[in-house]
């Protein structure tokens, strides 16, 4: 049964019962703007799920004090983006966290599985998905939306039964509280500090090219946040490689660089200019984008090819161990990734550090 939730006394009042775990899913707009919009929030709470309008006055105020209560458990599939949506609309993050996707790859189950897939997998329901790119924002919501709404949640708690007891018997409880609290952290902490490295065209810049790059980039993301639109919006990747590339001589000469991009944003050209001249204070610690070369193809090979022989010994998906970029940061720096830290370090560390080259 679905109930719409239209004010926060009613949801004050079911707080107030206390329950120990509920389902959550959100419905957000994020196509026009850098933060999420918060649209719709679907909540079960033993036999309920409660459709939680965010668009009436204090409602976000009347949520924020389930999502800060540690005694809740909060169920939620591939929750990333949603905990951004929280963080925004009502200043704090769910936990403890249970994420469905994480722990039915930490459990063997599949790995990055949709929702819909998932509950398929373990239920055998095949839901719809009909309402996906639907307006969420508009008021009243169709019948078919909110149907496909509370599907969402439905299913979270038999999931998060059958999953956990898998963890149990394998041990691997502990590997879900950590990569949870470990996704927690980089959305309370949401900072790319070297965003040029994760741009391909940075590794065929020389260095000062990519330190152009990256002041760009930290201006674009400053600037992008503030005025709440999409980075690209901003400065488009293009235009940022292309000033980086080959600067202008001077501010008049990027005027007419910035005619030949149709989105340039030549109505802050003269903060552009100031950051792409304006050195930053850690430039020093920036590491450099570097093309793999054949030496260094061959030590990410036998790297790769521990990472998969361990991944199948413990059953795991693909890609749940350690991702090309983690390796390729471990090969370059002999520094083990903090995004590797924990039960993966445990179980790589050993066997990788043997096979990384003599410095």
């Amino acid at each position: 049964m679905a109930y719409w939730i239209k004010t926060p006394a009613e949801l004050d009042a079911r707080y107030r019962q206390r329950p120990t775990r509920i389902g959550l899913d959100t419905e957000f707009i994020r196509e026009r703007t850098y933060w999420p919009q918060l649209a719709l929030v679907q909540m079960a709470v033993g036999d309920e799920i409660l459709l939680i309008d965010p668009l009436i006055p204090g409602m976000t105020q009347a949520l924020a004090p389930w999502l800060a209560d540690t005694g809740i458990l909060k169920i939620m599939h591939s929750a990333s983006e949603d905990l951004v949506t929280f963080k925004v609309a009502c200043g704090v993050l769910p936990r403890p966290l249970f994420d469905t996707q994480i722990g039915a790859s930490l459990a063997g189950i599949g790995g990055g599985m949709g929702y819909q897939k998932l509950v398929t997998a373990i239920t055998g329901v095949t839901l719809a998905k009909g309402e996906t790119r639907s307006d969420w924002m508009r008021r009243p919501l169709s019948e078919a939306q909110l149907e496909y709404a509370a599907d969402d949640v439905e299913y979270l708690f038999t999931l998060h039964d059958t999953i956990d007891a898998r963890l149990g018997e394998l041990d691997r409880r502990q590997w879900l509280h950590d990569d949870a609290e470990r996704l927690l952290a980089s959305v309370e902490h949401d900072e790319d500090r070297w965003p040029h490295v994760a741009m391909r065209s940075a590794q065929f810049m020389d260095g000062p090219a990519q330190m152009r790059l990256l002041r760009l980039l930290r201006w674009r993301d400053v600037q992008a946040r503030a005025s709440d639109k999409p980075r690209s919006w901003v400065l488009d990747n293009e235009l940022a490689a292309a000033l980086a590339r080959t600067p202008p001589a001077d501010a008049q000469a990027l005027d007419r660089l910035m005619e030949g991009f149709p989105k340039a944003p030549r109505k802050l050209a003269s903060q552009v200019w100031q950051a792409l001249v304006t050195p930053l204070d850690d430039e020093a610690d920036a590491p450099l984008a570097l093309p793999a070369n054949d030496s260094n193809k061959q030590a990410l090979k036998r790297l790769q090819d521990a990472v998969s022989a361990r991944t199948a010994e413990l059953g795991l998906p693909d890609g749940v161990l350690a991702s090309r970029k983690h390796l390729e940061s471990y090969l370059e720096s002999r520094q083990w990734p903090t995004a590797l830290a924990g039960w993966r370090q445990a179980q790589l560390e050993p066997i990788l550090s043997a096979l990384l080259p003599a410095a």
